[in-house]
């Protein structure tokens, strides 16, 4: 075998081994803060500075959490919650991201659409719900469509602001080149865009648990959210804590999809990584 080839197979390994550990010291000090906050609030807790009723101990927490999962009681109400919000992000991601478009490509649907999108958008969903419940009810339908409305929001501003963002330049080469309009938008103007979406991918996610939990507090006899409501009745506060960390892991772990999606999707980016 050539010594240039050993020297780049070395080369090769050298840097995958850089990569893994670097890797692993970032998640080892993404970890940190929160080891640290559950060590201190195990202690505080168990020497009695925190009272147990407002504050239960991580303990506790995992202690009841192990008691819903053994139970079958949290696998139910989770799996109510996700599919709420799965179809109400899809719903509203699906519209959000083609109404992004159609008023980023055509300035007559911005003239129309946009000022009346914007108006809405600045309503406060809280402000919503009872409007909703009283149309559609208190069944799933009510539900769906709030948290559909909170994503649609994000993805159409990211997604109009992406297209209006693109190089005019582009432009210019796809009439060179001869680019129909759907060869426009599927081959230049979603891919030039496509931070924006993602970011706006992001931005709905966190809207859609937002209003998940909205529409469970105020409304529900099934999911996270009313489990939450119903232990908050009874002051079972280590109920409430395991509802919160549920909701946490689950909008941290659609987070990290879509994050690992831009990774993978936006390799072309050279952009300032600090």
């Amino acid at each position: 075998m050539p010594a240039q080839t050993i020297a780049q197979n070395k080369a090769v390994s050298v840097k995958k081994e850089k990569s893994t550990y670097t890797k692993g010291r970032v998640v080892w000090r993404g970890v940190c803060l929160p080891a640290t906050v559950m060590i201190l609030w195990e202690l505080l807790g168990s020497t009695g500075i925190l009272p147990a009723q407002l504050f239960s101990s991580p303990s506790l927490i995992f202690t009841r959490f192990m008691e819903l999962v053994q139970s079958g009681e949290m696998a139910s109400h989770l799996r109510i919650s996700l599919t709420r919000a799965f179809l109400g992000f899809a719903l509203g991601a699906f519209f959000g991201l083609a109404a992004g478009i159609t008023v980023g490509v055509n300035k007559k649907a911005e003239e129309y659409l946009n000022p009346s999108i914007q108006m809405l958008r600045t309503i406060p969903l809280l402000v919503l719900t009872p409007l909703f419940i009283m149309w559609f009810g208190f069944g799933e339908l009510s539900k769906v469509l709030l948290i559909a409305l909170g994503a649609f929001f994000p993805l159409y501003l990211q997604t109009f602001l992406g297209i209006r963002n693109v190089d005019k330049k582009l432009y210019d080469v796809a009439r060179i080149l001869e680019y129909s309009r759907l060869d426009q938008i599927t081959k230049l103007m979603i891919p030039a865009s496509l931070p924006n979406i993602l970011l706006g991918i992001r931005l709905a996610l966190s809207t859609a648990w937002m209003c998940l939990v909205i529409a469970e507090l105020l409304g529900a006899d099934r999911g996270v959210g009313f489990m939450i409501q119903d232990a908050r009745s009874f002051m079972q506060t280590d109920t409430v804590f395991v509802g919160i960390l549920i909701f946490a892991l689950a909008g941290k772990l659609s987070d990290s999809i879509v994050r690992f999606l831009e990774q993978r999707l936006l390799k072309w980016q050279d952009s300032f990584k600090a």
